[in-house]
């Protein structure tokens, strides 16, 4: 156990003072496979402390990867503290948009501590350290993590921030997965590695800390034997029928490095899919070619099919630079006009219906007709102006 003066006691709900009754039926209103998990496993919170980020650890076999590739090692190694990877990771931001999504995304989070404080905290337990200490290493909540990181590099912040955590019992693969799914719908490369960490948890099988990596840790799923039931116990957690399961797992033979390109630019499943059904002398080209263009699974079938496109034995192909994401808002929105355009009206108000059934149900319906909205003012204006 750490001592005691590295860390701070709370009370549990200091952040949110609320009557015993509250409190229970808070509990009732959490997710039932979150509720399933806990119950499952028997994680019970032993207390919940105030940390620094540098009292803490992501955990490196955590199924969603956060940091980019080329910090993973200096920042897992302890060649570089979290707060040296955050101000590396704001600067690649600049110049790479699959960065700066992520690191949009996580400063927006870290803005919401300041306003509304931590609604949820981070949980995980003390484990022994390289240098003999204690680290607290993160289950469930490292976007929280780096989000506070994040924060206090880009503001220079003198002190170090704090962060609530709950030490847990019994830390599992399972809490980790279920975490994610709630907090953002995760990658296609994400999703193959939640399930192959459940796989992996249920056979009992631990990554090797020494493998520097972590997908060859999920790759291992993909030569197990399944025992019987496994598929039907994973199905709770993954709310996914085995057949998809299987086909998330393919996605696990793609190269350490496009799989990394795949995650970061969150190229869809049914794309990963039509990249793997061509040649593998193909895939580092359709990888990038499909990030760079946000290709459909239709126009990778096309783009492969292209004659003459094809590298040549010992030609080198340099990665292409990935365009500004605001120049292809442009080039798509512009195709969408054309072709909408062209549509006589009966087709065009059935395309916007079908098109409004499939966003009303997402976390970004609202956010979508607020833009659209503010498109709409902005023609007006340019309208009235000729």
């Amino acid at each position: 156990m750490p001592p005691s003066h590295t860390r701070k006691r709370s009370n549990a709900f200091e952040d949110f003072p609320v009557e015993a009754d509250s409190e229970i039926a808070s509990i009732e209103t959490v997710s039932p496979l979150v509720r399933r998990a806990s119950q499952v496993e028997g994680t019970q919170v032993e207390r919940i402390e105030r940390l620094t980020p540098s009292q803490m650890l992501p955990d490196r076999f955590q199924p969603r990867r956060l940091l980019p590739p080329y910090l993973r090692q200096p920042f897992f190694s302890g060649e570089i503290d979290c707060y040296k990877a955050a101000s590396e990771w704001l600067e690649l931001a600049k110049s790479d948009f699959g960065a700066r999504a992520e690191v949009d995304r996580l400063l927006q989070m870290g803005s919401s501590f300041e306003d509304h404080g931590q609604i949820k905290p981070i949980t995980g337990s003390w484990v022994p350290a390289h240098d003999g200490q204690f680290i607290f290493q993160i289950e469930t909540g490292e976007r929280r993590f780096w989000a506070a990181c994040l924060q206090a590099v880009l503001h220079k912040a003198s002190e170090e921030p704090t962060l609530r955590v709950e030490v847990v019992n019994h830390p599992t693969r399972q809490r980790q997965v279920l975490e994610n799914r709630h907090a953002e719908p995760p990658s296609a490369v994400e999703q193959a590695c939640e399930v192959a960490s459940l796989i992996l948890a249920e056979l009992g099988l631990q990554p090797d800390p020494n493998n520097n990596d972590e997908y060859d840790y999920f790759r291992g799923s993909r030569a197990q034997r399944m025992p019987a039931g496994l598929w039907e116990r994973l199905t709770p957690v993954m709310q996914l029928t085995r057949p998809r399961m299987v086909q998330l797992l393919n996605i696990l033979q793609l190269p350490s490095n496009l799989l990394d390109i795949a995650d970061r630019y969150r190229i869809p499943e049914r794309v990963l899919r039509e990249i793997l059904a061509l040649p593998r002398n193909q895939w580092d080209r359709m990888v990038k070619h499909s990030a760079q263009a946000q290709l459909t699974s239709d126009e990778v079938a096309e783009a492969a099919a292209q004659p003459g496109r094809g590298p040549t034995p010992g030609e080198k192909h340099e990665p292409q630079p990935i365009p500004d994401p605001a120049l292809q808002a442009i080039r798509h929105m512009r195709r969408f006009v054309k072709v909408m355009l062209n549509l006589d009206e009966v087709t065009q108000s059935q395309v916007l219906d079908d098109i409004a059934d499939d966003i009303a149900g997402t976390t970004y319906g609202e956010g979508l007709s607020n833009l659209l909205g503010e498109l709409g003012r902005s023609l007006d204006i340019r309208i009235m102006r000729k």
